[in-house]
């Protein structure tokens, strides 16, 4: 069939949980870019990065291991920066962070 190579069934129970795993990763991502708070968009983005991490190591892609790594050094980065005070706001910035909880 047409489309049989794309819609195969798990073999085992960890094949199973990495597809899990890659689908959360997915799924943290998405919704990391949606949310207003900084401290926990990074969070969010980081631990969906680290999802599809695995999952890039399971199916041995080099360049998404790399993209992924890389977009998760960037959230937890961020992260940090906000949590000790590094990161640098604008003036307008600074007003609408202050008034968010």
């Amino acid at each position: 069939m047409l489309l049989e190579n794309y819609f195969t069934s798990p073999t085992s129970l960890i094949e199973t949980l990495i597809y899990v795993v890659a689908a959360l990763g997915a799924i943290l991502i998405t919704y990391g870019v949606f949310l207003e708070p900084e401290k926990r968009q990074d969070l969010i983005i980081f631990t969906g990065a680290g999802c599809l991490f695995v999952y890039a190591l399971y199916i041995h892609n080099l360049i998404f291991m790399i993209a992924t790594a890389g977009l998760g050094l960037a959230a937890l980065v961020e992260f940090i920066e906000i949590y000790f005070g590094l990161f640098k706001y604008g003036k307008n910035d600074l007003k609408k962070y202050k008034t968010m909880k």
